[in-house]
Parts: C-alpha cells; structure tokens; sequence
C-alpha cells in the first residue's frame, strides 16, 4: 500500500486557504524550533500576493504525518486565476473545501467546486474561522451539502466528512463546540478519506499541469505522474497538446516536493507529483511520454477568455523617464514569456506594430500581469477594458457573470438601483443579522467599474464577488461613467493657487506641485462635458498686500486611484499610463485641436 495522498485546497477569496496550509506545514514540522515562521503567510512569497491578501499562484508543498506523505497544492480563489485552479486540479486526487463560518458558500465556492466534481474528485469541507462571533457552522454544513446536490455531485462525493475549527488559532475538530490543541483531526481525514493516487502499470505519462522558472537552471515542468516511472537521465517524448507535434528528449533532474523544497530523486513512481529539468520547449498541456512508444493524454480545457485590452508603448511627453523596458520589443518579449505560463491569456497584434491587444479573465487578471510589468522596470500605456462579444447561432451574445453582494440593510437599496441601472438583474435577497445578501446576474461589462461606486456608496461596508457563468444575448447598451475629465491645458508644475480657483469645475486626481503635462486627465469634472484647465497658472506677484487677496488656501484632498480603480474609470478616448514609480490618465490624442477635429470628423460620419 502507497502512502502518499494528493490533495488541492480550494475555496473562496480570503476564506482562509493560505493560512490552514501554513498551519498544516507547521504541523508536519517542516520547520526547525529555530526557524519558527511569525505573521507572514508561508506560501504568499509573491509581493502582489503579500499585499493584496490574496493567492494568485497555485503553489506545491508537501508533509509528513504519521508515515504518510501529503501533497498540498494551495489554489487561487479567485475566478480570474481559473486557469490556474482548473490545472492544478488534475494533480490533485481528492479536495479540501475550505467554506467560511459565517459568510457561507460564496460564488468562488460554487467556481472551483464544480470544476472539482466535474473530475470526480472526493472532497473533505472545512468550516473555517468558528472562532468568529455570529458564526453559524451548522447551517453552512447544509449549504454545502445543498450547494454538491445542485451541481450533481455522485452519491459518493455527497457522503463527505466535515471538519470544524479555527486555522488562525490552529486547531480543527470533528464538532465545532469542541475545541482541539492542534488539527490532528484534519490530517486524520485526509488519511482515511482521501484515495490514494492510482499506481498505473506501463509505459510513462504525465501532464505538465504547471511550471516554474529558474535563472540557473531554466524553465522547470511540474505534473503528476499518472502511469509507469521517470528516472533521471531517460530519453523520452515530449507530446504538444495540438497532438501532432512530438519532440525527442532528455531527462536532465528529477524533484519531488519535501516540505517547502524541491529534493533531487534518481527515480519516480507513478501518482507522484514532481518537478523535471532538461525538457526544452514545453508549454502547459504537453504530456511527457514514452521515447519509442509515446502516448499523448487529452488536454486540459481552460475557460475562455471573457475581457480584452490594449497594451501599447508609452508615447507620452514623460516616457522613459524611470523605466527600463520601453521598447515595443521589449513589451513583445515579456507578453510572450507570460503566455508560456498563464494559461487564461492571449496575445494578438494590434492596429499599429507597437500595440497588442491581450485577452483575460477579468480586470483583475490583467492588472496584477501590468502590475508585474510595472514592478520589473516596464513602461507601457493601457486602454480601456472591453468584454469579448461573440456570435452563436447568428446572435450577438455577451459574457454575464453572477453577482453576489453582502452589503448593510440601509445601503441594499442603493445597491440594486446601481445594479440594475447597468442591466443586473436581481435573482435572490437574504437577511443575515443586520446585512443583506443580494444575488443578480449581470453582463461583464456592468462590472467595469461598479466595485469602486458601490463601496463610496456603502461607506466602505460592501462585499463583492462574481463569477463568469457563461454567454447570453446582448443586454443592449449600458450608461456608465457620467461626468467628464479635466484635462491640463499646458505642460509644467501645478500651483495651489490655480488649483484652488478651479475647484467648482471638479474633483482633482492630483497634487499641488506635482508636474503634468497637456493632455494629461487631472481630474473628474462637474459636467458631462471635458473641461480643459490651466493648473500651471502662478499668482503674479506684487509688493502691494490687500485684505482678502492673501487668504489661505483651502484645497480638497486628490483623489488616488489603485491600478484597477483606474482601468475601471478611464473612458474609450483614454489611456492609463503606467511606469515603475507613476501612475497617470490621459487623453489617447493630447492635442485640444486635433481633438476637436476628431470629433467632429466622428460625429459627421456618424450623422
């Protein structure tokens, strides 16, 4: 008998995954006394992760608990790194389903759960944080049991075991009124109710279901091994996913995951994960094979992309100015470096040879690659994002997601209205204590931008979640964003005297004294209409004083926009430039004139 088990944590965003992983890792002694990990999360290595508090890279690590060895893979929760989550899952051979106490299943829950039982893999659920006051672990239990029967889970799959407990505070038991020391009871039921992976006789097969890169040693193929064994040094094949192409190679290492390290082995066995160097040219998909006798696996079906935007070279009077990489090669070349691993994106050419139009998830998928981009030396300019629309059966359809907020009961009101004002429609509304859970669907496209405006109007207290359910027909037009820009006039430092004279005309996005240049957005006007200022008008001085002309200046703080803040905000005529130290808007064509007559020559085209 083989005691190694394979398993995946899934669950919702910030549902706790990373950290009952940690605890886990803890438990299995991974650590010396010495080396005692404090506050950070283990596996959150990546500085976007660290930051956002969430998961973006599924990662692998492994312990041992009562001679058996368990393989962990943590899992993203959100639905714009389903690429990532529907992987990994093929390594995995059974699922922890992490549900929060209170919150319940969420639309992320539903996501990976339903990708997991699409597999037929065995799941344990975990109610999480019981610690929380208005905790409600018996009632979410049933959720989960209604939630697998309506995503038609086997009678197998429904006969799950149920573990309680607080990751924080480190314990997990069978009953959540009895508190434990430590999550024995977890590590129990991995044991017992997780199969072990199945050891196949024959010649060699694995996926390569995810892949890291070394600067020492190049890129490295990460799978597991569904049939026979690998040893290190063999020839084998390397079978493309368009299942045509094979390519004859070489075993160079072999690793498998010993805690938080990858070990050298000479030898594999079948339902192992394990990393292999020396394979050139692989993507994600390819299966590695037999050298005489290659059999290729079916490739993994990844979700298609529902949202598209253009990437192109920072052309503004500012570029180059603190970035590194500013070339359209350079861009070129790391666009095609990030498709190698992030299964969800696409790349195609643009209008023009220094732009590229990529295709993601969501906004949030796109922005943590800009965000990357950004932190690496990268400058580059950023359109507006826009949903795919596709065409089935002669009709034009496009992407609607399912929308869950959690909001107080005296802002809900406001909450459907803002919905429903851009096509949502209200499916379901519960009370939980004093908050109000409020289910729609809605069309991608009304999601631009409505997570900024719902939680001004919620003073900060709303939940949001959604998830891509699937192409419906289009839902006509939706109003967005209302008010014009304010667009600097002149290129120069701006003065608070300037600025202060012209807060009728709008909300500012900058500083007195920062530099901007003509063209650039600076801030949010009154009207519908772009209104163009000069913010780079000092007062004239004299040597006469006068009561009343030397007041003190009053001026409202700016407002400071987060990447996807910005991304959501900016209109179709508009572009977000992003170098390593700056964020800014700006109008795509600078000039007011060339402006003018572009709208005019638009809008005679269109009469």
């Amino acid at each position: 008998m083989r005691k190694l088990r394979n398993i995946a944590i899934i669950a919702h965003v910030d549902h706790g995954k990373t950290t009952l992983v940690d605890k886990m890792i803890l438990q299995g002694k991974q650590f010396r006394e010495n080396e005692k990990q404090s506050g950070d999360l283990i596996l959150d290595n990546n500085d976007q992760e660290r930051e956002r508090g969430i998961t973006i890279l599924a990662k692998n690590v492994s312990v041992h608990y009562k001679d058996y060895k368990i393989n962990i893979i943590d899992t993203p929760g959100h639905s714009d790194f389903g690429g990532e989550v529907e992987r990994v899952l093929n390594m995995a051979d059974g699922v922890l389903l992490l549900v929060d106490a209170f919150e319940g299943t969420m639309p992320q829950t539903r996501f990976v759960l339903q990708k997991a039982l699409g597999l037929g893999k065995k799941a344990i659920v975990v109610v999480n944080k019981v610690d929380k006051p208005n905790c409600r672990p018996d009632e979410v239990q049933e959720e989960v049991f209604d939630l697998m029967f309506s995503l038609g889970a086997s009678e197998e799959q429904l006969d799950f075991k149920t573990i309680y407990g607080s990751a924080k505070q480190g314990w997990m038991s069978t009953d959540w009124k009895n508190k434990t020391e430590d999550i024995t009871a977890l590590l129990d039921a991995i044991i017992e109710d997780i199969p072990e992976p199945e050891a196949t006789e024959g010649t060699p097969q694995m996926m390569i279901t995810s892949l890291e890169y070394s600067s020492y040693i190049g890129r490295i193929a990460i799978g597991k091994l569904t049939r026979g064994k690998l040893k290190s040094g063999m020839p084998v094949t390397l079978c493309k996913r368009d299942g045509v192409t094979q390519i004859k190679s070489r075993i160079k290492d072999l690793m498998l995951f010993e805690g938080l390290e990858k070990q050298k082995v000479e030898e594999v066995e079948a339902g192992e994960i394990c990393a292999i160097v020396g394979i050139e040219g692989f993507e994600i998909g390819d299966t590695i094979a037999d050298f005489e006798n290659p059999e290729a696996l079916t490739p993994i079906a990844i979700d298609e992309p529902t949202m598209s935007m253009l990437f192109t070279i920072n052309n503004s009077p500012f570029f180059g100015k603190d970035g590194k990489y500013v070339t359209s090669r350079h861009i070129k070349e790391r666009l095609d470096r990030e498709l190698e691993k992030n299964l969800a994106l696409r790349v195609e050419p643009g209008l023009s040879a220094d732009s590229f139009i990529v295709y993601g998830r969501g906004v949030l998928h796109l922005s943590v690659l800009i965000e990357t981009m950004r932190r690496e030396g990268y400058e580059l300019q950023v359109g507006q994002p826009k949903v795919i629309i596709k065409e089935i059966d002669g009709q034009k359809c496009e992407p609607i997601e399912e929308l869950t907020i959690d909001i107080p009961e005296e802002f809900s009101g406001k909450a459907i209205e803002m919905v429903t004002k851009r096509k949502g429609v209200l499916n379901n509304m519960e009370t939980r204590d004093d908050r109000v859970h409020l289910d729609f669907d809605i069309p991608s496209r009304g999601i631009i931008g409505l997570r900024s405006n719902l939680l001004t109007a919620s003073a900060g207290e709303a939940i949001i979640a959604h998830r891509l359910k699937g192409f419906e027909p289009y839902k006509g037009d939706i109003e967005m964003r209302i008010n014009g820009s304010l667009i600097a006039m002149e290129t120069g430092d701006t003065f608070a005297y300037a600025i202060n004279k012209l807060q009728d005309r709008g909300k500012f996005f900058i500083e007195p004294g920062e530099t901007v240049y003509a063209g650039q957005v600076i801030g949010e006007s009154t009207r519908p209409d772009d209104i163009v200022i000069n913010v780079c008008k000092s007062k004239k001085l004299t040597n006469m004083r006068a009561s009343g002309s030397d007041d003190k200046v009053n001026i409202a703080p700016p407002i400071k926009f987060s990447l996807e803040e910005a991304l959501e905000y900016i209109q179709e005529d508009e572009y977000v430039e992003v170098t390593p130290h700056s964020m800014r808007l700006r109008k795509i064509i600078l000039d007011e004139t060339e402006r003018k007559r572009q709208s005019k020559r638009i809008t005679s085209v269109e009469d």
